[in-house]
């Protein structure tokens, strides 16, 4: 079983990092594997709802989000990680989350679909309540059980040196790896028991004027 843990900051060794580290860490010491995936410093345009998506099985421009789609197949849980500016996730993750998360549904299998998850977000100082449940909301888009911690997922800090003396936002990050770890091996044992997956039903896309 294998988690990727997804570090939406433009610092790749800062705060999130180290929030998502913990986790990992956590992760790895209950026999799961892990591995990082950065979205790095190079802008990542918006979904431009072309939807030609549907089509070519990928979006139409092609940069990190394909890489990350195609890799995320490979994966049996993610760890979404951000930080916070004023009051959201950053610019560029959403970019990129969008376009992950709407292109990825014409896939076959689905990347995502029954996959665990769960979301984590730093900040100096405030703004985490509205960008976790901003960021949850990918989460939720896609069938993937969203595993809970002991408390709301953040870490507190500037630097990777602040948040690594945040004892409780570590804590919380440790029990979030031990939850996923035992939802990932709960998921395992339903297998071999012969439990199947719930049955997917086909969209029916409505609007509210119709």
């Amino acid at each position: 079983m294998k988690v990727l843990l997804v570090n939406g900051s433009p610092h790749q060794k800062g705060a999130t990092f180290t929030g998502l580290s913990e986790v990992a860490k956590t992760l790895n010491e209950e026999g799961i594997e892990t591995d990082f995936y950065w979205i790095g410093v190079k802008p990542i345009g918006g979904c431009v709802a072309c939807a030609r998506c549907r089509e070519k099985k990928a979006c139409v421009f092609d940069d990190k989000v394909n890489e990350f789609t195609e890799l995320a197949a490979g994966f049996d849980g993610f760890v979404y990680g951000s930080p916070v500016y004023y009051a959201g996730i950053n610019g560029s993750f959403k970019s990129f989350l969008d376009r992950v998360f709407f292109s990825s549904a014409s896939k076959t299998p689905h990347p995502f679909r029954f996959k665990p998850c769960a979301s984590i977000v730093c900040a100096r100082r405030a703004g985490t309540t509205s960008a976790l449940d901003q960021l949850n909301k990918y989460l939720l888009y896609h069938q993937g059980p969203v595993v809970a911690s002991r408390y709301w997922c953040m870490v507190h800090g500037n630097s990777a040196e602040d948040a690594a003396k945040d004892i409780e936002g570590l804590q919380i990050m440790r029990a979030l790896g031990r939850n996923m770890a035992w939802v990932l091996k709960s998921i395992e044992a339903g297998k071999k028991a012969g439990i199947p997956l719930p049955t997917v039903e086909e969209w029916t896309p409505t609007n509210f004027i119709r």
